[in-house]
């Protein structure tokens, strides 16, 4: 679904918020009340590394503590945004985590699985794992509990949450992958808000995939509420879901076009 001129001629948010990045001394002075000592180092550590490679961030009065809960929803270009952008984003809540769901090999990753643990994300094991000899410890990680049911209690707990829906690392410069509707099902089903995040690469060649060391821009949108609707049925899913990901289009510069196959709702 391409963007229409009205879309191009609007600003990308209506915020005055706007960080960039501060003196490393800054971010190793920040206060977070939300957070014990060794996750505020964690914290700290990620913001440091995010601010050499994320350029600004617009838009964070949207996820401010007092809005929770919310369901984040972003669109995922590289494998750092996945580190990055939560540290970032928890920074300027005072550590006040957002929960995001997360692909259960990469807690198989020294440091990475302690970053998980402690930043609470929802361990997500519908994947495979590569090599396949990994797979043989994923029953360690499998949950008792549905992903959607555990993400559903964190929002009824007043926690919010945090799902990149195109599911995978896409590095097409120009458009999204049709995504996944599990976001837009349970905002639907708990009435609770999505708000929309755009991540745009300024500097890359919009003609070749998007590289690893590419410097980024975070586009945070106001709250989508959704309708209401007393039995959530596949229509009101697919529609929902269309105008989340068009409004991740818009905040990322890129296209999105719905797809009649993807329906699965994990990530």
């Amino acid at each position: 679904m391409a963007r229409s001129a009205i879309d191009e001629a609007r600003p990308l948010t209506a915020s005055a918020v706007v960080w960039e990045p501060p003196a490393p001394r800054q971010i190793l002075c920040w206060p977070l009340p939300y957070q014990d000592m060794l996750d505020r180092w964690l914290t700290r550590a990620l913001a440091l590394l995010g601010r050499r490679q994320v350029r600004c961030v617009h838009g964070l009065e949207y996820v401010r503590p007092a809005h929770d809960p919310f369901i984040l929803t972003i669109n995922h270009t590289t494998r750092r945004e996945a580190l990055l952008v939560p540290a970032l984003l928890v920074l300027h809540r005072g550590g006040r985590l957002i929960h995001f769901l997360a692909d259960w090999h990469f807690r198989l990753i020294p440091g990475i699985g302690l970053i998980y643990r402690r930043g609470g994300a929802i361990t997500v094991t519908s994947k495979p794992a590569k090599p396949r000899l990994f797979n043989l410890l994923k029953p360690l990680y499998r949950h008792r509990l549905a992903t959607m049911e555990r993400a559903r209690r964190h929002l009824a707990a007043g926690r919010s949450i945090g799902v990149f829906p195109e599911g995978t690392v896409n590095r097409d410069p120009v458009r999204l992958l049709p995504g996944r509707v599990g976001a837009a099902r349970l905002s639907l089903a708990t009435g609770v808000p999505v708000v929309p995040v755009g991540i745009r690469f300024p500097g890359a060649d919009s003609r070749a995939p998007i590289p690893d060391g590419a410097a980024m821009e975070v586009h945070i949108g106001p709250a989508l509420h959704p309708p209401a609707a007393r039995d959530v049925s596949p229509a009101q899913v697919a529609a929902w879901h269309a105008a989340i990901m068009s409004e991740i289009g818009r905040l990322s510069g890129k296209t999105w076009a719905p797809s009649p196959r993807e329906n699965r709702d994990d990530a």
